[in-house]
Order: structure tokens, then C-alpha cells, then sequence
């Protein structure tokens, strides 16, 4: 055949977007729940971010020169992203070392042992917030107290996020100031303050094209479906509305939902497979979050739907363009 189709490697573009300006427009989503994180935390957060980024950018540059010897991608601005999303998954408090050790494991064991962006199976800041929250648990849940605009790293305190509250029974659902957690005056990691902003940031992306709706509005509304049968099955009461408002406001539904679930590499390609992704992260996480060890189950479910996504994509497929049917 005289004409050839040449297929580059992903990620794949099929408008006038390219890698650098998707990730600039994720850059600039996260920025008012930054915004708002400093303004809870201070300044620490801005300590914490630089570590990530920095590290992330780092550990790909020595990994690019000295142990795959290609060309530098560090312009794309994948792992700027991917250090934001890593401080977003951290406490305001934690120690500079273990940041490093984050980005180690989400760059160059998440992503670049894959062969970069485009062939990583799993979202790389998740990978490396899951390690450390296993390797590191007393560091990854201790948060710090409320700060607004005080330099330096804040203290910690033994005080439990409303999902650890929750799952201890120190508080009844009832209790929690749902107004707060919209806003973002409770405790938690850096990107789980406000959901209102990480809102903001969604709605920025879907405008810019960035992300569709399908993996957000389908993680969150299966979340919110789940939790309202369980409040229902037990009873209904109180709980009946308040549980499903509370879980998409808690931990890192927002954050999970819009900004991780939503990563072209590890997600499904077509709509369809889009919803039945986010349903699958939605029904786990309330899994976890109910019935669980642990507190909060979004990490866990958006890594387990990533392994789920080649299978996803095999089945769930796209109709071939000039394919036609007829009816009889």
C-alpha cells in the first residue's frame, strides 16, 4: 500500500488541544482549591507543594537522562500535574522526606517504569499517596490545625476528618457541619478542604474540554445513591439525606471524582465505558467507606477501576466509523 496510517504512541488528540495546554488547564483547575487550602492551613501548604512538584519534576528528569536516555517531556507539564495532585493527597504537616519518597514511588515507579505518560496503568499520584499512607500511616492522618495565613508548618493534632469521626463513632452524621465541608474549614489533606472550589475547578475543565461529565456525575452520583439505600435500608431518619450529602462532601470524593478518576491514561476512551468507570469507583469507595478499615475509600477504588480499564475499553467500544446497519 502506497498510503500508511502511523500510529503514535498515546496520549492521542483529537482537537486542537495538545498535552502542555490539557495540563496547563488542570494546572490552573486546582488553583482556587490551593487557594483555599492556604487560606485554612498557610503557608505550609505552599511548602508542601513545592516539595511535591519539584521532586516529581526532578525524579523524571534523572530517570528521562541517565536511565532511559530519551528525549526530556518535562515541557508537557505531566509531572507539574502530577506533584499538585500529590500535595493535594497530603497533610498540610507532613515531613519534606516523605514527600520525596512519594514522588519516587508515583515518577518513577508509577509512571516511568511504564515507559511515561501515556503507558502507566494507574494514576501516578495515586499510587504514590496509597504507599504512603500504607508505609506511613500515623504521618499520612495526622492533621494540622486551622491556621489561616501563618507561616511556616503548622502542628499536628489527633483530631479525626469527619469520615474517621464517622467511622469511630465519635459522631453521628447528624453532627457534621456540612456547610463547613462545602466551604473547606475541616479537617483533612490539602485538596479535600473545599469542595466548592474543587466544583469551580470541574466546571473550568468541562468548559475548557478538558474532562466530559461523565466520570464526575457518574462517581458522585453512584456514591450518592449507594449511601441513601444504605441510610433507607437502616431506617431512613436523620441519615436518610444527610448521608449522601456527607459523602460526596467528605475526604476525596470531590478531588477523586473530578481530578484522578478523570486522567485520560488510566480511564476508559468511550462514554459508556466512562459511567460504568465511575459507577464501579463509586460502589467501591462507599464499600470501603462503610464496611472497611479504612475511613476513606477513593484511592483504593480509582486504582482498582484502573486495572478494570483495559477490559472496559476491550468491550465497551466505540461504533467503527462508515459502519452501517440495516434494518430487516
Amino acid at each position: 500500500m502506497a498510503n500508511k496510517f502511523i500510529v503514535a504512541p498515546a496520549p492521542h488528540m483529537h482537537n486542537p488541544h495538545s498535552t502542555q495546554s490539557l495540563m496547563r488547564d488542570v494546572i490552573v483547575a486546582l488553583m482556587p482549591a490551593l487557594l483555599v487550602s492556604i487560606a485554612v492551613y498557610g503557608l505550609s501548604v505552599l511548602y508542601v507543594t513545592a516539595v511535591a512538584v519539584a521532586s516529581c519534576v526532578l525524579v523524571e528528569f534523572l530517570v528521562q537522562k541517565y536511565l532511559l536516555g530519551g528525549a526530556p517531556t518535562l515541557g508537557n507539564l505531566s509531572a507539574v500535574v502530577t506533584g499538585l495532585l500529590l500535595a493535594f493527597n497530603l497533610p498540610a504537616n507532613i515531613p519534606w522526606w516523605i514527600i520525596v519518597i512519594g514522588a519516587v514511588v508515583a515518577i518513577g515507579v508509577a509512571k516511568m517504569t511504564f515507559g511515561g505518560l501515556g503507558h502507566n496503568p494507574f494514576n501516578p499520584a495515586l499510587v504514590g499517596r496509597v504507599f504512603l499512607l500504607i508505609a506511613y500511616p500515623v504521618q499520612m492522618t495526622s492533621f494540622p490545625e486551622i491556621k489561616p495565613l501563618v507561616g511556616g508548618v503548622a502542628d499536628a493534632f489527633s483530631g479525626a476528618t469527619p469520615l474517621a469521626a464517622i467511622k469511630s463513632g465519635a459522631m453521628s452524621v447528624a453532627d457534621a457541619d456540612l456547610m463547613n465541608m462545602f466551604g473547606g474549614f475541616a479537617a483533612g489533606s490539602m485538596g479535600e478542604l473545599s469542595a466548592a472550589a474543587l466544583l469551580l475547578g470541574g466546571l473550568y475543565m468541562i468548559w475548557r474540554r478538558v474532562i466530559t461529565w461523565h466520570i464526575p456525575v457518574s462517581v458522585l452520583g453512584s456514591m450518592a445513591a449507594f449511601a441513601f439505600v444504605v441510610a433507607l435500608a437502616q431506617g431512613g431518619g436523620a441519615e436518610l439525606y444527610a448521608l449522601p450529602a456527607f459523602h460526596l462532601l467528605a475526604g476525596g470524593a470531590m478531588l477523586g471524582a473530578i481530578f484522578m478518576a478523570t486522567d485520560y491514561v488510566t480511564s476508559p476512551m468511550t462514554p459508556k465505558g466512562m459511567v460504568i468507570y465511575g459507577i464501579g469507583i463509586g460502589v467501591i469507595t462507599m464499600v470501603i467507606r462503610l464496611w472497611g478499615a479504612y475511613p476513606e475509600g477513593m484511592s483504593f477504588a480509582i486504582l482498582l477501576m484502573n486495572a478494570v480499564t483495559p477490559l472496559i475499553n476491550k468491550y465497551v467500544k466505540p461504533r467503527r466509523f462508515g459502519l452501517t446497519t440495516t434494518k430487516k
